[in-house]
């Protein structure tokens, strides 16, 4: 089994339309997985180390994340905790058809179809407030019916208003739909993303979006949020991270199938995304999420 699969969890929603959870530590639900389904997901005790497809992070009580579908996860309490702990996670699981019906009938509610994008990557909501948070949370889990879809709906309301949102996994973003601008920037994405490791420069993406370097640049960075170099390396560096979890691979050859031309200039991008260096982050995965999945094998 590689160490980067994660378990895939079969969410039944055919009573309900969303799902509320909330569960202890230790726990057989904290485990690295997937779903369809998109998750927000509040820390309630304990730290610990947070994976969210190649994002790894340090997480805190009051700490609150959204996931999308099929997007890896898993939150990692560190070891100083010996004694289980009654509630550790508190969380609420959605599909993409509601929110997109929901907003088909209701043009108001579209916007949060755009938060709903930058979730494929996995969001770290900064700075909400876990006070706040958690009376969203048990407004949820304590009302039924219509009275629970309109308490869901809206704390997605108040997270579409928060300003900051911190995507986390670079080899999960996607970009939102619609305009002729977006769309072409799209296919360079697209592009990007199958050939990561090759040589592509600003000129020719620019060509292949039919735009000046000049008026591609501005776009790039408007649709994406980063640079042309920066948005490929953040690919770059995501492929790494699965090569690290994934295989024994040396990390020389591992920077030169992302695309990087010497081990150095990978390290120092790979340090500056991730905050650690390649082999602590292989060190790091390998540690938290293995013994896991080695126990449930």
């Amino acid at each position: 089994m590689s160490i980067i699969t994660p378990e895939i969890e079969m969410v039944d929603r055919s009573a309900r339309s969303i799902r509320y959870l909330e569960h202890g530590w230790p726990n057989d639900l904290c485990r690295w997985h997937a779903h369809e389904e998109y998750e927000l997901h509040l820390i309630v005790e304990t730290r610990g180390k947070a994976f969210v497809g190649d994002y790894i992070g340090d997480f805190k009580a009051g700490d609150l994340f959204m996931t999308g579908p099929n997007l890896p996860h898993n939150w990692v309490t560190n070891k100083v905790w010996t004694k289980p702990i009654e509630t550790r996670d508190m969380l609420v699981q959605f599909s993409h058809e509601s929110v997109a019906k929901l907003a088909e009938g209701f043009p108001e509610f579209s916007q949060v179809l755009q938060m709903l994008q930058l979730a494929q990557s996995g969001i770290l909501f900064e700075d909400f407030n876990p006070t706040f948070a958690r009376g969203h949370m048990e407004s949820v889990r304590d009302n039924k019916g219509a009275e629970r879809i309109l308490a869901f709906i809206r704390f997605l309301v108040r997270l579409n208003e928060h300003a900051e949102k911190k995507t986390l996994s670079a080899a999960r973003l996607i970009l939102p739909a619609g305009g002729s601008k977006q769309a072409r920037i799209a296919e360079v994405i697209d592009f990007i993303t199958e050939n990561f490791s090759e040589g592509i420069s600003v000129g020719t993406a620019a060509k292949m979006a039919s735009m000046t370097e000049i008026t591609f640049s501005r776009n790039f960075q408007s649709v994406t949020g980063n640079s042309f170099v920066e948005f490929l390396n953040r690919i770059r560096i995501g492929e790494a991270c699965g090569m690290l979890y994934a295989s024994d691979t040396q990390i020389t050859t591992i920077a030169q199938n992302a695309g990087f031309k010497n081990l150095a200039n990978f390290n120092r991008h790979f340090l500056k995304l991730k905050g650690m260096t390649p082999s602590e982050y292989r060190d790091t995965a390998r540690k938290d999420l293995a013994p896991q999945l080695e126990s449930s094998l």
